[in-house]
């Protein structure tokens, strides 16, 4: 008996590895900030320490404040010479260029029609993603024109995290996940089974449930696991092939190998 469970659980394990993306880990360091933003191809770090907004290079670290406005909710730096600064009990919306200067201020309270703003994204040229609460639907804001060039159609669930780059974005709701194109066309919409937070990776995506990470194939929409040593996933990011781990104190460093 004892010899037939160890089979079931050899053929369990080898199955579950040829049905997940395999990973290998390329380096951890210590670093302990409330929030891990973003880390670039350059090795530039993005993060935030009791609602400061750090950038650290290999040369020098800089930082931006607005105690103003609130709570920092999110910061954007798909774009480094665009970071959009988030500052949701405000409704306000900064925008930063690389030296953390502020380019613009959005203050969605003035905007006609009045936007709530619940989560905020890059889009493509003069324009961010934002996810309407009122009316439960994401709207491509233009804000040199100041008009929304593209609506979505509304959902019916509780928006629970949204991403974006040039071209599309992604937004999960308790019941689904939704792809949607730079003109507000529903391209899929998938089941969510307990998926909690979800970020973009060349127009894949990386989905989290629980403590377990898994990949979204955005060509055949099939959902993947993906192969992790056994680690806190406090946060999670990807650029390009490489995902980063954060459990509060150390962030690992991970090439995807799909």
């Amino acid at each position: 008996m004892k010899l037939l469970t160890f089979i079931i659980s050899l053929l369990s394990l080898s199955v579950f590895a040829q049905d997940s993306i395999s990973t290998f880990r390329k380096s951890k360091f210590p670093i302990e900030v409330e929030t891990i933003i973003g880390v670039d191809n350059f090795g530039t770090k993005y993060y935030e320490i009791n609602n400061v907004f750090y950038k650290k290079t290999a040369d020098k670290t800089i930082n931006y404040s607005n105690v103003q406005l609130g709570r920092l909710t999110s910061v954007d730096v798909f774009n480094p010479l665009k970071l959009i600064a988030f500052y949701k009990d405000f409704n306000t919306v900064i925008i930063l260029d690389n030296r953390l200067s502020e380019i613009l201020r959005i203050d969605f309270n003035t905007v006609q029609p009045y936007k709530n703003a619940s989560f905020v994204s890059l889009g493509n040229d003069n324009t961010i993603w934002i996810f309407n609460q009122d009316n439960q639907q994401l709207e491509l804001y233009d804000y040199k024109a100041k008009s929304v060039r593209a609506t979505t159609i509304p959902v019916v669930s509780n928006a629970l995290s949204f991403t974006s780059n040039y071209n599309y974005a992604w937004l999960l709701t308790e019941n689904y996940i939704y792809k949607y194109s730079y003109f507000g066309s529903l391209l899929f919409k998938i089941k969510n089974t307990g998926y909690t937070k979800l970020t973009e990776r060349n127009d894949d995506i990386i989905l989290q449930k629980g403590n377990n990470l898994y990949f979204l194939n955005d060509k055949t929409q099939g959902i993947t696991p993906i192969a992790l040593p056994n680690l806190l996933i406090n946060q999670f990011l990807v650029t390009g092939e490489t995902m980063y781990i954060y459990d509060s104190k150390i962030l690992h460093e991970f090439q995807l190998k799909n």
